[in-house]
């Protein structure tokens, strides 16, 4: 059992729709970014209203066939204006994506209440202290500087060496959730943020992790899925991102059958509907 903010996931809690806004004009998904603080303000306060739990905002895309590297001023100064306006129009604890510390410092100092690190603490050596002071939760993506296999082995390796450095770091148990980085495997990419494979083509990983996703629960730690709208999608039935709506929810369904405790998703009320529905014929 862990908790962002007043939110508790895992356990026997029932799973938490994290929403999406994307301060970063770069992402992949152009209908989740947010850049005026108007549109934010307005986006975070629809998100509650249609039953979100959490936002996650992202102000850097770590999308791995995008070259999207930001001067982390930049990255900084979205996060504050974005911070303030989701804090402002909605009760919602925030989470903040990004992989660099000096980033997640000011936003913790903004008001963020978790990091979310697609490299599982790696990419930058300050983060896991900065947020063991911070005594914020962390969510931990699955992610190796080394090659690895795409079988959810190599996840399972991936997240047990962020583990490891997280508990070094001194960061409390019971504040780690975990990610499989649904995306993030790949045979190559364009950016530090994906993690090498070379057994298997990328949308089989990641149809992989999906079916075998029970497996992390050896972990004892929550897990977040985000699947929404990803390129294996739109890989497997030739769609584009505005198009992927309906597969997505289907996946993040099965994500939560297959053990999810916190599903992240552009899709709030579509995803939320599903998930209500799910629990009432399950």
């Amino acid at each position: 059992m862990a908790a962002i903010g007043r939110i508790r996931v895992g356990g026997k809690s029932s799973a938490k729709v994290m929403g999406i806004i994307n301060a970063s004009p770069e992402s992949f998904y152009k209908g989740s970014i947010r850049t005026s603080p108007g549109d934010i303000a307005k986006t975070a306060a629809e998100m509650q209203q249609s039953g979100a739990q959490i936002i996650d905002i992202g102000a850097m895309s770590t999308a791995p066939y995008l070259k999207t590297m930001i001067p982390v001023e930049e990255e900084i100064r979205r996060l504050r204006v974005a911070i303030k306006a989701v804090k402002d129009s909605c009760s919602l604890p925030v989470s903040v994506d990004t992989p660099r510390a000096e980033v997640a410092q000011d936003a913790i100092r903004a008001g963020a209440d978790a990091i979310n690190d697609v490299t599982g603490l790696k990419y930058d050596g300050k983060m896991a202290r900065l947020v063991a002071e911070a005594g914020i939760p962390v969510i931990v993506g699955a992610y190796s500087r080394s090659t690895v296999t795409g079988r959810i082995a190599g996840t399972l390796s991936a997240l047990e060496e962020s583990l490891s450095i997280a508990e070094q770091a001194g960061i409390k148990q019971d504040r780690i959730i975990v990610d499989p980085s649904i995306g993030f495997f790949r045979q190559e990419g364009r950016n530090q943020f994906f993690t090498m494979m070379t057994d298997m083509p990328w949308y089989t990983r990641d149809i992989e992790v999906l079916s075998n996703l029970g497996k992390l629960r050896t972990l004892r730690k929550p897990v977040c899925v985000s699947v929404s709208r990803k390129s294996f999608i739109g890989h497997l039935l030739n769609l584009q991102p505005e198009d992927r709506l309906v597969p997505s929810v289907v996946c993040e369904a099965m994500a939560v059958i297959n053990g999810a405790s916190i599903i992240r998703t552009h899709n709030v009320k579509e995803t939320v509907q599903a998930l209500a529905m799910l629990g009432l014929i399950r």
